[in-house]
C-alpha cells in the first residue's frame, strides 16, 4: 500500500485526486494539504510515501516545500510535481528541487496512477512528452572536452551503459530489451549506479549524465 499526501489550493482539486486515487486497492491518501507549509507539517505527521505537489500555491510554494521536504538527510517520501502549466522552467526547477516525477494536471487519470506506482518502483523520469526536450534544454552540455567527474569511474562499462540509457529516460523494461539483459539485472544494476554516485533517483541520475558530457560520447 502506498500512503499518499496530497497538496493543492484547490479543494476540488484535492477531492477530485482523491476519488481517483482510493478507488485503486494499492494506494491509500492518508492526508491533503492547501499550501507549503501546511504540506511539510502534515508530511511530518502522517510520514506518506509519496506526496503529489503542486507548484503554485499561496504561502510556500511547491517547489519550497519540496525543497525542504527532501534537504534532509534520512530518506523522505517521493515527490511527484503536479502543474498546469506545461513550462519547461517549473519543470527545471522542480527536479532540481528533488522531484522524482512530474505530470501535468491535465494528464489522464491513468497516466497519473502509472506514474505514482513507477515512481514508487524507483523508475519513472518526467511525463513522456517532455523529458527528451528538457534534458537537451537544460541539462547543460559543457562544450569540448571536460573532467569528467571522478564517481564514474566507479562505474563498470556496463553500469556506464545503464547510465546512459536511464538518461535516455529509458524504463528498466526497455534497458533490458536494449541490453539483452533480465529486468531483475538490470534493477540490480541500476541500484549499484544510484549507490556509487551517491544520487537520490534516475532524475539525478540523468542530470549528471548530461552534465558530465557522457551523453556527448559516441
Amino acid at each position: 500500500m502506498t500512503r499518499i499526501l496530497i497538496a493543492d489550493d484547490e479543494a476540488l482539486v484535492r477531492g477530485g485526486l482523491r476519488m481517483v486515487l482510493e478507488a485503486q486497492p494499492d494506494l491509500e491518501v492518508v492526508g491533503e494539504a492547501s499550501d507549503g507549509s501546511e504540506a511539510l507539517s502534515r508530511a511530518h505527521e502522517v510520514e506518506p510515501d509519496l506526496v503529489l505537489m503542486d507548484i503554485r500555491m499561496p504561502g510556500l510554494d511547491g517547489l519550497a516545500a519540496t525543497r525542504s521536504l527532501l534537504a534532509k538527510p534520512e530518506p523522505g517520501p517521493k515527490v511527484v510535481v503536479l502543474t498546469t502549466f506545461d513550462s519547461d522552467d517549473y519543470v527545471y526547477e522542480a527536479i532540481r528541487a528533488g522531484a522524482s516525477g512530474f505530470l501535468l494536471k491535465s494528464s489522464p487519470p491513468q497516466q497519473l496512477l502509472e506514474g505514482i506506482r513507477t515512481v514508487m518502483a524507483g523508475d519513472a523520469l518526467l511525463a513522456p512528452e517532455i523529458t527528451r526536450r528538457l534534458l537537451d534544454r537544460f541539462i547543460q552540455r559543457p562544450p569540448g572536452h571536460v573532467a569528467r567527474p571522478p564517481e564514474l569511474s566507479e562505474l563498470s562499462p556496463r553500469e556506464l551503459e545503464v547510465l546512459r540509457l536511464i538518461a535516455d529516460g529509458r524504463s528498466n523494461a526497455e534497458i533490458a530489451a536494449a541490453l539483452v539483459l533480465s529486468e531483475a539485472t538490470v534493477k540490480s544494476h541500476v541500484s549499484h549506479v544510484l549507490t556509487k554516485l551517491r544520487l537520490r533517483d534516475r532524475v539525478q541520475a540523468a542530470a549528471l549524465a548530461y552534465r558530465s558530457g557522457l551523453m556527448d560520447d559516441p
